[in-house]
């Protein structure tokens, strides 16, 4: 006999697998609160607080009564500050008709693969990826063509590599620069190439630029959008959640051809509605207020980067790429992996995982729900004092 869920469930739904960055960070919080002492490296947010400017605007939207439904797409004093922030910032020209604000950046991205994918569709995704990428491209009925990168490569897709796998049923390449959970940015020679792979197909490409001011050194991420012959082809998502520490608020915009632009909003529209309002005017405070936060907390990202780096690559068993933005470092640990540790036999990054939080009490992600079985991601969105004590434990789990 069938069991409800195989019986009555979708196949889209049935194909999908859970977060696992959220079923770590719910098992870490749930041992946290049983009184264990857990560092947490596994969320992917800020420690820092929401800025005050920003708190604040949404205390005086509350007292104001803006309490009450705006527009689908969003209010447009938002949708104006997204505009001068893409020209500002990404040296993008969009319209305010040409921007849709939603719960957050998962929406965007997920409104998009709904309004383009069907059944029989393609979507490339380098991986290792964002674990929702191919979980959104199943839920909207199509195929995540999954292709491998290397450490040696900085985790970064090349030209050949994307001539390969393209079919025929290619509908979307998908680009995440910087990367969650490596870390890697494409540089404006790499982004090229690919766009250069692509141009003349009817391939549309989303770029997932949630990242794009957390990032050091000389490089800078280069939006495909910019790229004249590909303009009408690339749909840009970004939000708030990353750069103003404004995980919770659940602010993010979609930017692309009105077209596509209209059809996410017919879907928001008999799914969610508007976002949140009083979030929505926090988000122009974030966007229009003084941007000088925003850079020195990059500077202390990059502290913190810099001794994770050179922390992880002195643990035997471990090796790891520089990351270029974002804030997670993400190890090779296959010098680990098949050995024993407290009687517990390492099989893979699952495995590796669950002895950390278990055992020594350090939350990490495994790869495999990134497509990168041999690696962990570790998330640097924490004091110095934490990522020390993390690197401390984790090195003894290994000794």
């Amino acid at each position: 006999m069938l069991h409800p869920e195989e019986k009555y469930l979708t196949r889209r739904v049935l194909s999908m697998q859970e977060s696992q960055t959220m079923r770590i960070s719910n098992l870490a919080n749930k041992m946290k609160a049983e009184g264990n002492d857990i560092v947490s490296l596994s969320a992917g947010e800020p420690d820092f607080p929401t800025p005050e400017n920003v708190t604040q605007a949404a205390i005086d939207a509350i007292n104001a009564g803006f309490t009450r439904y705006t527009a689908n797409s969003g209010i447009p004093e938002l949708k104006k500050a997204i505009v001068e922030k893409f020209r500002r910032e990404n040296a993008l020209e969009f319209k305010e008709n040409q921007i849709i604000v939603s719960n957050g950046g998962k929406q965007t991205l997920a409104n998009t693969f709904l309004a383009l994918c069907q059944e029989g569709d393609e979507v490339i995704v380098p991986a290792p990826y964002w674990v929702s990428f191919p979980e959104m491209v199943r839920l909207a009925g199509a195929t995540p063509v999954i292709v491998h990168t290397t450490l040696e490569a900085e985790y970064k897709m090349t030209p050949a590599q994307l001539e390969e796998v393209i079919t025929p049923n290619t509908k979307i390449l998908v680009l995440n620069s910087p990367s969650n959970p490596t870390g890697a940015v494409y540089t404006e020679a790499e982004v090229r190439a690919l766009m250069a792979v692509l141009e003349g197909r009817e391939i549309f490409v989303i770029s997932d630029e949630m990242y794009d001011m957390i990032v050091y050194g000389d490089i800078r991420p280069f939006s495909p959008a910019r790229i004249p012959a590909m303009k009408e082809w690339v749909i840009v998502s970004n939000g708030v959640s990353k750069t103003y520490a404004m995980t919770g608020w659940r602010i993010g915009y979609l930017a692309g051809p009105k077209w596509l632009i209209d059809a996410c909003d017919k879907i928001q529209s008999q799914t969610t509605s508007n976002a949140n309002a009083i979030a929505q005017k926090a988000a122009v405070a974030a966007l229009t207020g003084d941007q000088s936060i925003v850079e020195e907390r990059r500077v202390e990202f990059q502290k913190r980067r810099d001794y994770m780096y050179q922390a992880l690559n002195s643990i035997p068993g471990f090796k790891t790429a520089l990351p270029q933005g974002a804030f997670y470092i993400f190890p090779d640990i296959s010098g680990v992996l098949g050995q024993t540790f407290n009687g517990v036999v390492m099989k893979d990054s699952a495995d590796v995982a669950e002895y950390l939080l278990k055992v020594h009490h350090v939350a990490t992600v495994p790869g495999d729900a990134f497509g990168a079985p041999e690696n962990l991601r570790l998330s640097y969105a924490a004091s110095i004092t934490s990522l020390e004590e993390a690197v401390n434990r984790i090195r003894r789990a290994f000794k």
